[in-house]
């Protein structure tokens, strides 16, 4: 009985550090995505600034948010962004996408790198939170 409680014990403390680390890393993203917000907006009402808005962006199509005049590199690059697609991207734009209009030197934390992530992620097309 003892060892039954104690398996139960380790199940809920591993369920909570898990879910607090996750919340960690989207808070820790949204800190990181102040770097972002110059150019770029993200969640409910999120418009087109210098850059295009983020909402969605796992599983879009490169050069694709409604409104936004995309360089012709990002339109033809054949890029569906996903979590590998942006971790790469993010490091160093220009070399992912030569000739796209993105002037932002990139993120090498990795750390830094997979809470952007966390946070971008987590909005869906309309940027509300997905559940």
């Amino acid at each position: 009985m003892k060892k039954l409680i104690f398996g139960a014990l380790m199940i809920l403390t591993v369920t909570a550090t898990a879910t607090s680390a996750m919340a960690q890393d989207v808070a820790a993203g949204k800190t990181s995505f102040n770097k972002c917000l110059a150019c770029h907006a993200i969640g409910e009402g999120a418009k087109n600034k210098v850059g295009p808005e983020l909402n969605g962006l796992d599983g879009r199509h490169s050069g694709t948010a409604p409104d936004y005049n995309y360089s012709d590199a990002n339109k033809n690059s054949g890029i569906t962004w996903n979590e590998a697609q942006f971790k790469e991207y993010i490091k160093d734009p220009k070399a992912k996408i030569p000739g796209t209009k993105m002037a932002f030197a990139g993120i090498k934390n990795e750390t830094e790198i997979n809470n952007l992530w966390s946070y971008v992620s987590q909005f869906d097309k309309d940027g509300k939170i997905k559940q």
